[in-house]
């Protein structure tokens, strides 16, 4: 790591949080060799398939460089390091009212306010999200706050229930799925929960794909029911504006509105576990393995 550039600043990292879905696919070297080039993250290093330098959710201060910025609390989409050296503009200012330790969400909640525009979910949906991961419950999250809406948590694991109860989210296991319902937004990777998805799916319904499956190729159930109810499936990836933002809104503008959503201490709950960095080696591969992990936070000394 050298001295800061001309628009550079040196960030001290405080905080990052591991994103456990997508970060255990690249430890496993299960990103497709198509999507190498559109998996990067920013400021990755090394090649995949793996050891790759990973991860985009790094709050930290700047602490070098800009002499106006010194100090300064900002988010970066920035791998799993103490201290590095980017760009000005990729070091985004923290929200005032949202706390840095709460801001490691600032990616997922991006990505969720993604989905939720791909979605479409208009004022008095019925709207089912099956899958409570971090990035389902963010969706839900949102998607609540829609005037009217009404937004039902779908997940094989109950302890999640607590969780979305804690974030004013209705509960249920595939067991008593809703039906019917105007948009499904599927974030569970599974093919069993994306057979729930088509079928939680009202008429002419749309269900939103927020899973990515790597090098698997899941079923998917097209019999049934699914041409007669002439349903709609809809890919939503972070890496691309919806067709609709697109000519008005950037990826900068997304993140920080992505990060003022951040302001309620409810979503604290996400958090599920926090390591210190000088013991990420040993504890990374276990994080990503636990199935109770939502957020897990990453602290630097």
């Amino acid at each position: 790591m050298g001295e800061p550039g001309p628009g550079e600043v040196l960030v001290a990292a405080k905080f990052g949080a591991i994103s456990r879905g997508t970060e255990a696919l690249v430890a496993a070297g299960a990103v497709p060799e198509s999507e190498w080039s559109r998996m990067r993250a920013p400021f990755q290093a090394g090649e995949f398939p793996f050891p790759v330098k990973y991860g985009y959710a790094t709050v930290g201060q700047i602490v070098g460089g800009d002499d106006a910025r010194f100090g300064e609390w900002v988010f970066c989409l920035y791998p799993h390091q103490d201290r590095f050296v980017l760009p000005g503009e990729a070091a985004v200012r923290l929200s005032s009212d949202v706390p840095p330790e709460r801001t490691v969400l600032a990616a997922n909640m991006e990505t969720a306010l993604n989905v939720v525009w791909d979605a479409g979910i208009l004022p008095g949906d019925d709207v089912a999200i099956i899958g409570g991961g971090v990035v389902g419950l963010l969706v839900a999250f949102i998607a609540a706050r829609i005037p009217a809406t009404r937004t039902t948590v779908v997940d094989v694991n109950r302890d999640r229930a607590e969780v979305a109860h804690a974030l004013g989210l209705d509960f249920t296991t595939p067991a008593e799925l809703p039906h019917d319902c105007d948009v499904v937004v599927h974030a569970s990777a599974s093919e069993a929960g994306l057979a729930s998805a088509i079928e939680a799916a009202g008429l002419e319904a749309r269900i939103v794909e927020a899973s990515w499956y790597g090098q698997r190729a899941p079923n998917v159930p097209l019999g049934g029911a699914f041409h007669s109810r002439r349903l709609s499936i809809v890919g939503s990836q972070v890496g691309s504006l919806p067709a609709g933002r697109a000519v008005r809104w950037s990826h900068r503008r997304r993140l920080e509105a992505a990060m003022r959503l951040l302001a309620d201490e409810r979503l604290d709950r996400l958090v599920t576990g926090e390591t210190g960095f000088g013991e990420l080696d040993s504890r990374y591969i276990d994080i990503l393995a636990d199935p109770a992990t939502l957020c897990h936070r990453i602290r630097y000394d």
